[in-house]
C-alpha cells in the first residue's frame, strides 16, 4: 500500500485504526511534506509578479527545492512504515533455541538501526525545508506570508515528531557508540530546526 496515494480521508481513517502502521512517524513525514508544499505554493505565487521582479530567480529556485522536499517527505512517509514492518518481522522470528534467539536478536538490532535512520532522515529534511522557508521571508508574495508561518509550524511538528520516533527506538539499541552518535546528531537537528521555525513564525506574526 502506498500511503501517499490514499485520499486524505483514507489516510486519516487508517491512521486512526488499530493498525500499528502508519503511525506517528508517517504523520510527522506528512506534516513535513505539507510544510514544504506551502513554501512551494508561496514561491509559485511570487513567480511572474512584477512587484517581485528582483526575486524571480529565488522564487523559481525556492519552488524547485520545496517541490523536491515535498516529494522526499512523502517517500520518507512510505519508508517509515516499511522499516516498522521490517522490525515487526524480526520480532516474529522463532526464539526456541539459543541459535534462533541470537539470530532474532541480531535481526532486531539491524531493523532498529533502520527505524532510527528513517526518522533521522526526516529531521534532516525538516532542517533543509525550514532553511528554505526562512530564505523566502520578505522576498515572496506578501499576501501569502501567513502560509510561510504555517510552513514553519508544520516543519516544527515534523522535526519533533521524527525525534520522538528516534528516541523510542534509541533506547533499545545495544551499540552504545552508535546510539550516542545518533543522539548527538538528532539533538543538533532538533535544536537548529526549532530555533529557525520559531524565528520564522514570530516574524510572520509581527508582520501581520
Amino acid at each position: 500500500m502506498e500511503l501517499s496515494k490514499l485520499t486524505v480521508h483514507e489516510f486519516a481513517n487508517l491512521l486512526g485504526s488499530d493498525a500499528p502502521a502508519p503511525g506517528g512517524g508517517s504523520a510527522a513525514a506528512l506534516a513535513g511534506s505539507l510544510g514544504a508544499a506551502l513554501s512551494a505554493m508561496v514561491s509559485a505565487l511570487t513567480l511572474g509578479r512584477k512587484k517581485y521582479g528582483d526575486f524571480q530567480a529565488l522564487a523559481q529556485a525556492g519552488f524547485d527545492k520545496a517541490s523536491a522536499l515535498k516529494e522526499a517527505f512523502l517517500t520518507a512517509m512510505e519508508k517509515d512504515t516499511e522499516v516498522f514492518n521490517s522490525f515487526s518481522a524480526a520480532m516474529g522470528m522463532p526464539k526456541e533455541s539459543p541459535e534462533e534467539k541470537a539470530a532474532r536478536s541480531a535481526a532486531m538490532q539491524q531493523a532498529l538501526v533502520l527505524c532510527i535512520e528513517s526518522p533521522m532522515h526526516m529531521m534532516e529534511l525538516s532542517y533543509d525545508a525550514i532553511k528554505l522557508t526562512d530564505e523566502l521571508m520578505g522576498k515572496t508574495n506578501a499576501n501569502a506570508l501567513s502560509d510561510l508561518g504555517v510552513s514553519a509550524l508544520m516543519l516544527s511538528a515534523a522535526v519533533q515528531g521524527a525525534w520522538l520516533n528516534v528516541l523510542i527506538n534509541l533506547g533499545s539499541l545495544k551499540d552504545e557508540a552508535a546510539a550516542a552518535a545518533f543522539r548527538a546528531k538528532g539533538e543538533k537537528l532538533l535544536h537548529d530546526t526549532l530555533q529557525l521555525s520559531q524565528s520564522v513564525y514570530e516574524r510572520v506574526v509581527q508582520a501581520l
